[in-house]
């Protein structure tokens, strides 16, 4: 994969890394703080896309079981503002760099924006932040996005589940979709979701899903070095 200086670079960040379970985790917000600063001292400038994490999923859930059957466009408004909560708190952590507004709308994303980081969140019911990620680069003609997830890479069946899973360091973007089907629901958890996955492959765009707390291996990725993770193609 190739990241060009001259273009930005596009990380769609799950919410899993920001929120985990039980709050915000201050030591990946550090680390995600000094890589960040670091790609700017180097001329890079960043994209910054956050998920909803445990607050969206805890939401979620306390929606279904005070009531059931909600409508899921209301379950996916709870995804979108907990991702632009975690947003915020991003933004603020590189307040003297970043441009001064969250963007929640992909297609009116400034190609020009103030500052050397630029941070997105969810946009509207229907679309993950992954595909927020997808929107953005397209908008600023990036073919090459990073997904930095809480895997080391997609596997051919789920390493939570079987623990002989394989890595698959390597896949094609129809293949992919066999696996994760065409369907998005909020709170659906898979490496990239479908309907990013279906926009990436109309508009030939590529994916490198990493694991988002190794920031020296996303590093090497950037750098154009051999990385542990999984290439979508």
């Amino acid at each position: 994969m190739n990241f060009p200086k001259n273009e930005p670079l596009v990380l769609s960040i799950g919410g899993s890394l920001i929120v985990p379970n039980g709050g915000p985790d201050t030591y990946f917000l550090k680390s995600l703080r000094k890589f960040v600063l670091a790609q700017v001292k180097n001329g890079r400038r960043l994209v910054l896309v956050t998920g909803g994490g445990r607050t969206a999923r805890d939401y979620i859930d306390a929606a279904d079981a005070v009531r059931k059957k909600v409508d899921p466009e209301d379950l996916d408004w709870l995804g979108i503002h907990s991702s632009r909560l975690n947003a915020h708190l991003v933004r603020t952590m590189f307040r003297e760099i970043a441009h001064p507004v969250v963007v929640k709308n992909p297609p009116k994303t400034p190609k020009k924006w103030k500052g050397s980081v630029l941070v997105a969140a969810g946009w509207k019911p229907g679309w993950s932040t992954d595909y927020v990620s997808a929107r953005i680069g397209k908008r600023l003609g990036v073919t090459n996005l990073i997904n930095c997830s809480n895997i080391d890479y997609v596997y051919d069946v789920d390493p939570r589940k079987d623990k002989n899973a394989k890595p698959l360091p390597e896949l094609g973007w129809s293949e992919y979709r066999k696996m994760v089907g065409d369907e998005w629901s909020p709170g659906k958890s898979a490496p990239f979701d479908p309907v990013a996955s279906r926009f990436c492959q109309r508009h030939k765009m590529d994916v490198a899903i990493v694991n988002g707390e190794d920031f020296t291996n996303i590093s090497k990725l950037i750098r154009g070095q051999k990385f542990k993770g999984t290439v979508l193609s």
